[in-house]
């Protein structure tokens, strides 16, 4: 059987995403991210591609790093102002039946007891098709506005959200059973308080003894995603996620990447193919080659090197604004996505170190990711390479415009994938977890998370 292409749509609450700059483009409607209507639109279009999902990323803090302020980012609009993207998924959810909605929300700023009712909460109103994006932060400014100091450093960071996912796991898998809601109008009980158990968590970071206070929705666990892509990231993501998220400059890059995930769900007790893995891209495509092109052309007359630079100060941890536009990148060693140095690093085939100006030029359209460009045939020959290439599943597509872009690839790349077999043309039935992997609605029997679930005389496995 052909190996099918998956794509899932990476947006936020907020405009243009990572695309700064591009938010003066005439066609562009991110300015509209505070309408319900310009989601539920962009939602509609997304189930008609049958795309997974819609990957709603988030940030609580000020990307400052940049020149050491935050004047740049508030200047273009660098993903501020934002909104909260967990306000959007039952509009999306009430606009359409079968699309994924994957929500982030970070584990250093809120306890674990009320998120987890939170996501159980969405998990009923969207029918199992909730997501989480499971992130541990890398502002500062997010801290500095929640009363710390700063970050925990980068691996502590990744300690405490394994605490934090513990405790969610025992309120979602082993706090009620299966059939602890019994609704009995006969003799008057709702739920069977004997089936209904505390989870007596007692741990460094947090005290939960008590049970979870929502009954069991359709998934249990809503499925698990993971964007960390340092050696501690992975080895967080390795253990928990369903759903991989990572940026390559190149097909090499990634090819090892991916690699290195299916080893680490093995190392694990994982099945390699237990989660799935998109990778960062954006795709600019039309008719022909020459309009896709110049689109290319027109969008980089709208685009924002600084914008570029302002988000990469953040997410490498370097102010790049203290250097000289074509100084090397170097070495760098930050608390903040480590892993991205290094790819840019053996991004030019030719070994050349990457340049501060290369790297702002990279970023100016859809962040650390690749950007294909060109006609559907050119563009479905490219994916497919890399599918055969890398082993990843599919695609996270960041936009230059939106919607525009999104209803380029459901204009054009859609049907061409479709022609050749290797994209759906129908959602699998059910939850977003029986969609990925048409195994049923509750976590794969080998996720560690299993062994919170409830095994009797009131103990978790």
């Amino acid at each position: 059987m052909t190996r099918q292409i998956r794509f899932n749509a990476f947006d936020m609450n907020c405009v243009a995403h990572q695309s700064p700059g591009l938010w003066r483009h005439p066609k562009d409607q991110s300015h509209r991210y505070k309408e319900l209507g310009y989601w539920t639109d962009l939602a509609k279009l997304l189930e008609r591609g049958t795309f997974d999902g819609i990957f709603i990323a988030d940030v609580l803090g000020i990307y400052d790093s940049y020149k050491g302020n935050g004047d740049a980012a508030i200047r273009h609009a660098a993903q501020v102002p934002v909104s909260d993207p967990i306000l959007l998924a039952s509009a999306i959810a009430g606009a359409t039946e079968h699309l994924g909605i994957g929500i982030t929300a970070g584990t250093g700023f809120e306890h674990p007891f009320p998120f987890a009712r939170r996501l159980t909460t969405l998990d009923h109103l969207t029918n199992g098709r909730i997501g989480w994006n499971v992130v541990t932060g890398y502002l500062p400014s997010a801290a500095q506005n929640m009363g710390q100091l700063d970050q925990l450093q980068h691996d502590e960071r990744y300690d405490h959200a394994d605490e934090y996912l513990e405790v969610l796991y025992k309120l979602w898998e082993g706090s009620w059973e299966d059939d602890a809601v019994i609704r009995d109008r006969e003799s008057g009980v709702f739920t069977d308080p004997s089936k209904v158990h505390p989870i007596n968590h007692h741990g460094k970071y947090f005290d939960v003894p008590g049970i979870h206070v929502g009954e069991p929705s359709p998934q249990r666990s809503p499925v698990i995603y993971q964007a960390g892509a340092s050696p501690r990231g992975l080895k967080f993501a390795t253990g928990n996620a369903e759903a991989i998220f990572v940026a390559a400059p190149t097909k090499e890059i990634l090819k090892k990447l991916v690699r290195t995930i299916r080893e680490g769900l093995v190392a694990n007790g994982r099945d390699p193919y237990s989660a799935k893995v998109y990778t960062l891209l954006t795709i600019v495509t039309d008719e022909t080659e020459a309009k896709a092109q110049a689109k290319l052309e027109e969008y980089h007359r709208y685009a924002s090197i600084e914008g570029s630079l302002v988000f990469m100060s953040g997410w490498m941890g370097v102010d790049l604004g203290a250097y000289d536009p074509s100084d090397p990148v170097g070495d760098v060693q930050s608390n903040a996505i480590i892993s991205a140095v290094s790819n840019f690093q053996q991004a030019d085939p030719s070994g050349k170190e990457w340049t501060v100006e290369d790297i702002g030029k990279w970023g100016r359209i859809g962040g650390m990711g690749p950007v294909l460009v060109g006609s559907a045939e050119r563009v479905a020959d490219e994916l497919q390479e890399w599918v055969e290439e890398t082993d990843v599943d599919g695609f996270n597509l960041a936009y230059a415009i939106t919607p525009g872009t999104f209803e380029d690839i459901v204009e054009f790349i859609v049907p061409e994938l479709r022609r050749r077999g290797v994209y759906p043309s129908e959602y699998v039935p059910g939850t977003l977890r029986n969609k990925l992997f048409g195994q049923g609605d509750r976590l794969a029997a080998d996720h560690p998370a299993q062994r919170f679930r409830y095994a009797g005389a009131n103990s978790l496995v």
